[in-house]
Order: structure tokens, then C-alpha cells, then sequence
């Protein structure tokens, strides 16, 4: 990770934003609830709130009062956000592929991305 995050391709997002981002874009919608959030990175809840609040700030995201918790959060990708996203995400799978390369077969690659998918609590 380490490696991944010195390597990161992009001056425009951190390494952390891009990953807040990366959860976001996966979730129904682009977003999802600030403490659900928490869940998905590797940063203190502290630290997720001071990192949303700066990709707030230019636009990549919407924080959005809770309806269901008056005292709760969502964060939304917005469109600007995920189009910058997308665009750093093909400059960094170009750097995990340059790192990774032809190491694991496809079938590696299945089987992988199926274990890590079952110790995330994926189906």
C-alpha cells in the first residue's frame, strides 16, 4: 500500500481521497452514510470527516443532512467528483497493473478478487 500510495498517479486527489471515492462510487447512487463510510476505509472516523469536508469543499462531493438522523450524514459523489474519479482510476490501474503484472493468471485473479470479496462480508 505503501508503494501503491507513493506511486499515486494523480496531483489533483490524495491517495485517501481517491479511495473515499472509490467506496463511493460503488455504493447505489454514489453515496452513502458518513458513519458507513468509516466501515470501508482504513482512516479514523475523525479523519474521514476532515477528508470529506475538503473534498466538499471542491466539489467532489455533497455532504447531505441524514432525513432518518437529523445528526448523521451522507456523502454523495457528485458528477464532477466521479468523473474525476474515473479518470484517476484508469492512471492508477495502469500503476497496479505496472506492479502486479502478469504475476497471477485470470483464474488467480477470480480467486482472489473472490476471497477478498468474502473477507469483506461480500456475498
Amino acid at each position: 500500500m505503501r508503494s501503491l500510495a507513493a506511486d499515486f498517479p494523480s496531483r489533483e486527489i490524495s491517495f485517501n481521497e481517491y479511495d473515499v471515492m472509490f467506496n463511493l462510487s460503488r455504493e447505489p447512487n454514489r453515496r452513502i452514510r458518513l458513519r458507513d463510510l468509516n466501515g470501508h476505509v482504513l482512516l479514523t472516523q475523525p479523519s474521514v470527516s476532515r477528508l470529506v469536508d475538503r473534498l466538499a469543499l471542491r466539489g467532489y462531493v455533497a455532504k447531505l443532512t441524514d432525513p432518518t438522523d437529523g445528526r448523521g450524514a451522507i456523502i454523495e459523489l457528485t458528477d464532477v467528483g466521479y468523473e474525476l474519479f474515473r479518470r484517476v482510476a484508469v492512471q492508477h490501474m495502469g500503476t497496479i497493473t505496472d506492479r502486479i503484472g502478469d504475476a497471477l493468471s485470470t483464474e488467480e485473479l477470480t480467486q482472489l478478487t473472490t476471497l477478498c470479496d468474502r473477507l469483506r462480508g461480500e456475498p
